[in-house]
């Protein structure tokens, strides 16, 4: 059975940094593409970065590129989003999804989602 679980989550003020994981259970992470999204109240979930399954290829959103870091640890199946320099308008609920040919870093294009993890950034 196919598992995501997100943690790490957390309050933070302006500047904070927090850093995210996505540990997969059934099935081998490093064969999937895996993208970090997040939903802020109101707004639609967006893509924030996406890593590719083999050259590792990463993608990030403009909104956050010099700030967050996205990265595998083989060993331990698991997929982590640091997030440095963290904004107000980075809270949201963050989620981690694979799909093994995602076309672009698009909540579309993933089939299986964690459950995620509340960010809260205070000004």
């Amino acid at each position: 059975q196919v598992q995501l679980v997100e943690s790490g989550g957390g309050s933070v003020q302006f500047g904070g940094s927090l850093r995210l994981s996505c540990a997969a259970s059934g099935f081998t992470l490093d064969y999937y593409h895996v993208g970090w999204f997040r939903q802020a109240p109101g707004k639609e979930r967006e893509g924030v970065s996406c890593i590719s399954n083999r050259d590792s290829t990463t993608y990030y959103a403009d909104s956050v590129k010099g700030r967050f870091t996205i990265s595998r640890d083989i060993a331990k199946n698991t997929v982590y989003l640091q997030m440095n320099s963290l904004r107000p308008e980075d809270t949201a609920v963050y989620y981690c999804a694979v799909d093994e040919v995602p076309r672009a870093c698009v909540q579309d294009e993933y089939e299986y989602w964690g459950q995620g993890t509340q960010v809260i950034v205070s000004s």
